[in-house]
């Protein structure tokens, strides 16, 4: 659930400030309006962190486990850290400048330069050319050239006495081959020194990691400071300074304590509709497991938007299940994900929320594998008999369409004409009643939030929206599954359009209902398009089907092409021949096809989630900021 928020504002006397702010701080509960400001302080501290996160950055390139002696400071290992990355860079810059230069001139052979310099002091005038074989083919009589060597394309030599007319002189180098090469080696040699360097100071990355916490909180102290508005025109002794913020409405009544003991004026209002809240959300044990998907996409619902935790939890597993489709994938994830969070638990005592999220995930794609009797895409015939008691016949395509459930064949009327894979069919069905089942719970949460609004009517418009979504339901079944479409799907989507036509603009006030009706009306054309768009956010769910189907497909590719169903011959060295080659192609093929699998989960799994679902439907726009409370984590360096 999202925590409501209370916004407060904190007046202190300005004398007192510093201290005030520190109590604040240590007290960690007031999330402060940010404000743009500037000083020579602010400027100083935000230097130093761009300075010590580029210095952490790159020791972390590095692995040291040894401990840096305490003497060290870490601002002064990241001036040491920066100074040799400049050095570096420098080094690379010339290295590869006299790199580029020797293969320039290689094919001149190794020279000194100044001998053409001291030939032409003593009156032999003699000019370096490279010229193309055209070019060297129509020099005429009097140009005297000595030629030094070619290739495919070019000349290389020296004319004698004048330059030649209309050509560029080869440019002369500054240092010989074998003096750049000498270059070369001694900054070579430097480079691995300040590799060196660089790892034995990876020793004191946790350092610098601690001092820049302890940087970021003095920016935010400062910025605190500086975002601290006062009244003017009164005296200094007397001179209020104000903070405003948000705190958990649960909360308010630890800053009241602590306003009354240090002697701070507090006004506590509920945030108004000018106001952005920040987004605090609780959740229980189980249902904040999906939080680490949340912090990895970057997504965090608006202070007025809905917490879909619980909801996106449950369907984003039975996604994951069906695209990944397979029981063997499923135990493979398990057994990874055991192995990584009993590493965890024997580090830090505790499994991360993330190892339990893909735990979840691997035992609900197990199930659901095991349902399909997906095992590595092994035949159904050949699985032993424990793992075939486990399929549900109608997913399986062995089973005729008569197996369908007897309660539903009593609401929908089965196609004549029998599908080539009544085991597909059966699923594609399941696609879109769990379409219907998520879309119309997102339209009831939009009831139940416009209920309690002052704008009830509208509730009417979206529960009139929710019953042509039905309708839609039964439309798509007949157009893609050949199921006969009901007499009342029609005044379902017919009902639900005029319910909303009629309501969608009743929001309340001295307005003329009729007048409204006409507005809503006017809008005929989007509404129309929503309509249309609502009906393929159902058809959308059909890539369930289809990505699970595409991995089912390449897993049987390549259990095909091992060839370890075939026969593998009598010889015992072409036997462990194929059989390690079978092998080699099947560990291939299969983890590739999770690779791809989990590719398929993040772009269509999470896409139901949050396009269709959240953003179609519930209409979240994902617009809110995390609470971060003004908090002391460090021991402040000021």
């Amino acid at each position: 659930m999202i925590v409501p928020m209370k916004k407060v504002s904190l007046f202190f006397m300005d004398k007192s400030s510093p201290a005030s702010l520190e109590r604040l701080r240590e007290l960690g509960l007031v999330h402060l309006e940010k404000r743009t400001v500037a000083s020579d302080t602010l400027s100083k501290l935000l230097d130093r962190k761009v300075k010590s996160e580029t210095a952490l950055g790159i020791l972390r390139t590095y692995k040291n486990e040894r401990i840096l002696p305490s003497g060290a400071e870490s601002n002064d290992l990241t001036t040491q850290v920066l100074t040799l990355v400049d050095e570096r860079k420098t080094l690379q810059e010339q290295l590869l400048s006299n790199t580029k230069e020797c293969m320039r001139i290689e094919k001149w052979g190794n020279f000194e330069p100044d001998d053409l310099k001291k030939l032409a002091e003593q009156g032999i005038i003699l000019i370096p050319y490279e010229l193309p074989y055209k070019t060297y083919n129509t020099l005429s009589d009097d140009q005297k050239f000595i030629v030094l060597g070619s290739d495919k394309t070019t000349v290389y030599g020296l004319a004698v006495e004048k330059e030649i007319a209309g050509e560029t002189p080869w440019s002369v180098p500054e240092r010989s081959l074998s003096e750049l090469n000498d270059s070369a080696v001694i900054i070579r040699n430097r480079l691995d020194a300040l590799e060196k360097e660089l790892l034995a100071l990876a020793a004191g990355a946790d350092r610098i990691k601690d001092d820049l916490a302890r940087i970021i909180q003095d920016i935010e102290f400062e910025t605190a400071r500086l975002s601290m508005e006062k009244l003017d025109e009164i005296p200094s002794s007397m001179t209020i300074s104000w903070l405003t913020g948000f705190v958990p409405h649960d909360n308010i009544g630890m800053l009241k304590r602590a306003a009354t003991e240090n002697g701070w004026a507090l006004s506590v209002t509920d945030p108004t509709d000018a106001d952005n809240p920040p987004t605090l959300v609780k959740n229980k044990a189980f249902v904040r497991l999906i939080q680490p998907l949340f912090s990895f996409l970057g997504t965090v619902p608006g202070y007025r938007e809905y917490d879909i935790s619980f909801s996106y939890l449950l369907f984003f597993c039975l996604f994951f299940a069906m695209i990944f489709g397979d029981a063997a994938y499923g135990t493979l994830i398990l057994i990874i994900t055991l192995c990584v969070g009993s590493n965890y638990k024997k580090k830090t005592g505790t499994v991360p929320d993330a190892v339990k999220l893909f735990g979840l995930l691997s035992c609900c794609t197990i199930v659901w594998g095991a349902l399909n009797g997906a095992w590595f895409a092994i035949p159904y015939e050949h699985l032993p008999s424990f793992l075939q008691v486990l399929v549900i016949p109608q997913f399986n395509p062995s089973v005729p369409l008569a197996e369908f459930p007897m309660v539903l064949r009593n609401l929908f009327k089965i196609p004549a004409e029998q599908p080539s894979n009544t085991a597909y069919w059966n699923i594609q069905f399941l696609c879109f009643s769990v379409a219907l089942v998520q879309l119309v719970l997102a339209h009831i949460k939009n009831i139940l939030k416009l209920a309690q609004s002052a704008t009830k009517a509208v509730a009417v418009a979206q529960a009139g929206w929710l019953v042509m979504m039905i309708g839609l339901y039964f439309l798509v079944l007949s157009m893609l599954l050949q199921i006969a479409l009901p007499s009342f799907a029609t005044y379902l989507i017919a009902f639900g359009l005029a319910t909303y036509f009629i309501f969608s603009e009743q929001k309340g006030g001295n307005s003329n209902p009729l007048v409204n009706v006409g507005k809503s009306f006017a809008n005929f054309l989007p509404t129309f398009l929503n309509a249309v768009s609502s009906f393929a956010d159902i058809i959308s769910y059909i890539r369930l089907f289809a990505v699970g189907l595409a991995g089912t497909s390449i897993a049987q590719s390549f259990n095909a092409m091992s060839g370890l169903g075939n026969d593998l011959g009598t010889s015992i060295v072409t036997i462990i021949l194929k059989l390690v080659a079978g092998i080699l192609i099947l560990a291939f093929g299969h983890v590739l096809n999770m690779i791809m699998n989990a590719l398929s989960v993040i772009v269509h799994g999470v896409r139901l989630n949050l396009l269709e679902y959240a953003g179609n439907h519930l209409g979240m726009e994902w617009s809110g900021y995390s609470y971060k409370p003004f908090a002391l984590k460090q021991k402040s360096t000021k």
